[in-house]
């Protein structure tokens, strides 16, 4: 029976554990930086779980079974090279159109019917799936962001291995430029300036996000303090009470549940409430470590401190 917040994990793309968020490993690329890979070139890198990984030309046909690494594939430019994708993966409008290999459970079969030069996973999150289709004689490519600065890795190690690092170190430079200008003007902010911000992920059982997270990392870097980062794992169950007890002064919702989170007596005298600060922030925004992580940052930036971003 699938659980409510099973359910949520599923539909954003993220494991049972929920250890979605992993670091980048040091990359290697035979070509020259900077240099862009003919489509007749070999092509080698070694991914985030330390495989070296070899195509003997650009890959031209390419499977992400990942809707993070879906959104960078995209991101890109290249959704024509994409033939195939998770049922997940939602995310440019184009994605959805592509043919489906299943979801946490792949269609191993379809996939090799396909005849991919080169499927793009999560590694920490997929590593059965990666074995199972190397044995299959398939060429897997795994990244495995944790951080801010890993999905920027990510990016470039997936513009490597594809053909298109010149258009990856472009998006990373784009990207790194706006986190950069919201890093300039927390910077300043003393600890008082900074509003204490609870992150609801499910409301039965009330799930927050807790260290070692995106949501954690987002949040200071918006210039916020997390109520839950010294819970005890990543993705704790908080109750009302701690909640009340702690006192944010902004709830941010990611379950689409403002209407019901509104109508709780209990949370009536938090600061949050009283001072009408309770948001809905779209899941993917914050969780999902592909390039709208950034406008997930930007988003809860203008929602900690407005008078800073307007």
């Amino acid at each position: 029976m699938t659980t409510p917040r099973r359910s949520w994990m599923l539909r954003h793309g993220i494991a049972a554990t929920l250890v979605a968020t992993l670091v980048l490993a040091v990359v290697g690329f035979c070509l020259p930086e900077g240099s862009r890979a003919s489509a007749g070139s070999p092509v080698t890198v070694t991914d985030d779980l330390g495989r070296r990984v070899v195509l003997p030309r650009v890959p031209e046909r390419i499977i992400s079974i990942a809707p993070s690494n879906t959104e960078i594939l995209f991101a890109l430019g290249l959704g024509d090279r994409v033939i195939g994708v998770t049922d997940s993966c939602d995310y440019p409008a184009e994605a959805k159109a592509r043919p489906k290999v299943g979801s946490i459970e792949l269609d191993y079969e379809k996939i090799l019917d396909m005849r991919p030069d080169l499927v793009v996973a999560v590694g920490s999150l997929q590593r059965q799936a990666i074995e199972r289709l190397s044995q299959l004689g398939v060429t897997v490519l795994a990244v495995d962001p944790k951080s801010i600065d890993g999905v920027l890795h990510a990016i470039t190690l997936i513009g490597k291995a594809t053909g298109a690092e010149g258009r990856a170190s472009d998006l990373v430079t784009s990207l790194s430029l706006r986190i950069e200008r919201i890093a300039a003007k927390v910077a300043t902010l003393e600890s008082s300036a900074r509003p204490r911000v609870f992150v609801e992920i499910w409301n039965e059982p009330l799930m927050t996000a807790g260290p070692g997270t995106f949501i954690d990392e987002l949040v200071s870097a918006a210039g916020g303090q997390n109520i839950a980062h010294d819970a005890a794992g990543e993705w704790p169950q908080f109750s009302a009470e701690a909640v009340i007890e702690r006192d944010p002064e902004v709830v941010v919702l990611t379950n689409f549940n403002r209407a019901e989170a509104l109508v709780r007596p209990a949370w009536w005298g938090i600061s949050a409430y009283r001072a009408g600060r309770v948001y809905e922030v779209h899941p993917d925004l914050l969780v999902r470590p592909g390039p709208r992580l950034v406008e997930g940052l930007e988003t809860l930036a203008k929602l900690l401190h407005p008078e800073m971003f307007k």
